[in-house]
């Protein structure tokens, strides 16, 4: 029997299922533009009566309801989302720290299909894949305009399965096609190990509910051996959870200094702030970052870079400085809204302009890496840790490792007096 979609029933279901949109229109009549925004709101009352009525075939209501969300959304910026009920189940799943696919955080930039970072031992991660990558096709079909959700349907999938990516970046003449077995992807949070010259060395993986406290654990191991500079590794680190990023900077600042403060259109300012003295204030520190290093890890590097904390050394950050709230919406699906913006303690916005491609955090020494050195580099850390995610005994020596980037920061705090640095210009 062929349904019949009525102008009234129309409304009705615009108000159930764009429930959300309802309330933003019921904000915005408080104000002066109250007539205006409800005509044009006519506009996509109209639009799904033409559809259901004349298009060539029959269209599910929900459909045209949910694309019209996306559409909107899809105005705002890279990290606000429609989700429909099957994504938001699966983005729930990844915060429970596992999931099946090939490894890596992505994001729509210039309607492309883009790694925002690759996740340590992952499928992903050891095909060299890097920030910044393009991901124009998936199983020879192109990514232009397809969006988020839908790109992360076609990539994740039972682990064993393979998919065929094709990538291209800008070091790259042509297109890379890369054939890749999707596994499950457990996202650990600390890698740690001491070095000879009484160096620790920390990679924060990911900021999860646990990386506080391993991180703690791993520090609480290196005093005990006698330690005397420390390498915290933000590279390759998408972000996570806030109040962990805040967590971990603390342990290494004191005097209540400000840490990052966050500002909304809506909401106003909220300061969070280190402790009387942090466990490890006064250790020297060197912190590594590069472009796929975002959200909290710049809440991270921010912090120390304009406290004067660590040196910081790598390339210039991602430029994520964003805040996203997720909301449940009617009939499962959710909206995940960015909110506010964060700011470092000098009042710094490091989000990137999409227009100009600048922002981030631009480190104290700027070192670049190749795409080949950088996969020796992956390489090496996956020989040194292994599946058991512990270091083996028998690499030890930081001269073993073919780390540019650690060997640099090794020699600096080797050499000392790299605290008190003024902030670049």
């Amino acid at each position: 029997m062929k349904k019949t979609v009525t102008r009234r029933s129309v409304k009705l279901i615009l108000c159930l299922g764009l429930g959300f949109l309802c309330s933003i229109t019921a904000i915005k009549a408080a104000g002066s533009g109250i007539d205006k925004t409800l005509e044009d709101l006519k506009i996509i009352s109209e639009v799904f009566d033409y559809i259901q009525k004349n298009y060539v075939i029959e269209k599910d209501p929900k459909d045209l309801i949910y694309g019209a969300a996306h559409g909107m959304v899809r105005t705002l910026d890279p990290f606000s989302q429609f989700l429909e009920p099957e994504p938001l189940k699966d983005m729930q799943t990844e915060t429970e720290g596992k999931f099946g696919g090939l490894g890596i955080r992505i994001e729509m930039r210039d309607e492309w299909l883009t790694v925002m970072t690759p996740i340590p031992d992952t499928p992903a991660y050891r095909a060299g894949v890097l920030p910044g990558d393009k991901i124009i096709k998936i199983e020879g079909e192109s990514t232009q305009g397809l969006s988020l959700q839908d790109a992360v349907r076609k990539l994740r999938g039972a682990p064993g399965t393979q998919v065929r990516i094709t990538i291209i970046h800008e070091e790259m003449k042509e297109p890379l096609d890369l054939n890749l077995t999707r596994e499950e992807i457990k996202i650990e949070s600390v890698r740690s190990r001491m070095m000879d010259s009484k160096i620790g060395y920390v990679q924060l993986i990911e900021f999860t509910a646990k990386t506080d406290v391993d991180m703690v654990k791993a520090l609480n191991d290196f005093q005990a051996q006698g330690m005397e500079g420390l390498v915290l590794d933000l590279r390759n680190n998408p972000g996570g959870l806030l109040n962990v990023a805040v967590g971990v900077s603390k342990k290494f600042l004191d005097d209540n200094k400000l840490v990052v403060y966050t500002e909304g259109r809506k909401s106003d300012r909220v300061e969070y702030r280190a402790d009387a003295m942090g466990p490890w204030a006064k250790i020297p520190m060197v912190v590594l970052v590069n472009g796929g290093s975002a959200s909290g890890s710049e809440i991270v590097a921010g912090a120390m870079q304009d406290h004067h904390r660590a040196l910081l050394l790598g390339t210039t950050t991602f430029g994520k400085a964003s805040v996203q709230s997720v909301i449940p919406l009617s009939g499962g699906a959710g909206l995940r809204l960015t909110t506010a913006k964060y700011y470092t303690p000098a009042g710094r916005g490091i989000m990137r302009d999409e227009k100009t491609g600048k922002g981030g955090i631009v480190p104290d020494i700027v070192l670049e890496v190749t795409r080949e050195m950088e996969i020796k580099i992956r390489r090496q850390q996956e020989e040194i840790y292994g599946k058991d995610r512990a270091p083996k005994s028998v690499v030890k020596k930081e001269e073993q490792v073919d780390d540019i980037a650690l060997k640099r920061a090794i020699e600096f705090l080797k050499a000392g007096n790299i605290l008190n640095r003024k902030l670049p210009g």
